[in-house]
């Protein structure tokens, strides 16, 4: 089944803020963990999500970022700010990215086109982007104790080279951000493949996160797939991945190699005439500009 990111899922997850952007809050008996934190301005929405799900926003344990995307980690500092005692955990790359003066303002830059959008969560409140400290740098093989339920930690690169996922084997959930694509539109079977940093590495992780078959699968963006539409998502996205890079290699062909042409040719094609990504359009053209270097790259071995 596919259902909207919200609410909760079951005895042991619930989402926090809106299902575009959506945390998951996974409620052990002892600890509790949110994974991702969307954009820095849902920052005000999760934390009254944490006070709706427990009467207590200082319940939150811990925060995971799959990976380190504006769009995935971005109110971290702000719950940093909010909850002293909260412990962020992310690969070692991420603490050291999000200590970078030019990361950080890039990921403001970013943000800010989506202001207007999110201005009634926002209000007056300071959600500006900062240098924070991650407790953990986290890699495969780590395990998470929350009582009841444990999480383990995947390393899953190809979106980017820090992607990791998390899984909870004993409800079989699995988390990945962007590491196993996302659902283009609202058909099933339409995937937006999203291999930034290598191709072959995202069809490794692709294939590791398959074998953990997963029966909750929350998406880094708006949706969840349960039962056998879980795993199912999983080896839809991987079909679609060579595809994907057999539409990109036509469309090098078509530009002579010119990579800036190709990239035009594809935003047309893919992004303004089918009108089913809802990724905004810069952050879709700056991911595409990563994939067609890839894939060119991959033609001149």
């Amino acid at each position: 089944m596919k259902i909207k990111a919200q609410g909760d899922i079951g005895k042991w997850i619930s989402v926090g803020g809106k299902h575009f952007y959506p945390a998951y809050i996974i409620k052990g008996t002892e600890k509790n963990l949110m994974i991702d934190t969307g954009i820095n301005m849902m920052g005000p929405a999760y934390v009254a999500s944490l006070v709706k799900i427990f009467g207590d926003q200082n319940a939150l344990d811990y925060v995971f970022a799959t990976h380190s995307h504006f769009d995935h980690l971005g109110a971290i500092p702000y719950l940093k700010r909010k909850l002293p005692f909260l412990k962020v955990g992310a690969a070692g790359r991420v603490g050291h990215l999000m200590k970078k003066q030019s990361v950080l303002d890039r990921m403001t830059a970013l943000s800010e086109l989506q202001r207007l959008l999110f201005q009634e969560i926002v209000g007056e409140e300071d959600v500006r982007i900062e240098a924070v400290d991650f407790e953990f740098d986290l890699k495969e093989g780590d395990r998470f104790d929350l009582g009841g339920i444990t999480c383990e930690v995947y390393e899953v690169p190809g979106h980017t080279g820090d992607s990791l996922a998390f899984f909870i084997p004993e409800i079989r959930a699995l988390f990945a951000g962007e590491a196993c694509g996302i659902p283009e539109g609202d058909k099933d079977s339409d995937v937006q493949v999203e291999f930034l940093s290598s191709y072959d590495d995202y069809v490794a992780s692709l294939e590791k996160l398959i074998r953990l078959q997963p029966r909750l699968l929350g998406m880094g963006h708006m949706w969840v797939f349960t039962d056998d539409d879980a795993t199912g998502f999983l080896r839809q996205s991987l079909e679609a991945t060579p595809r994907y890079r057999k539409l990109i290699e036509t469309c090098l062909d078509a530009a002579n190699g010119d990579m800036d042409v190709a990239v035009q040719i594809m935003t047309t094609k893919e992004y303004d005439e089918k009108g089913t990504i809802l990724q905004p359009r810069e952050s879709y053209v700056e991911n595409l500009k990563a994939q067609v270097r890839q894939v060119a790259a991959i033609a001149a071995r």
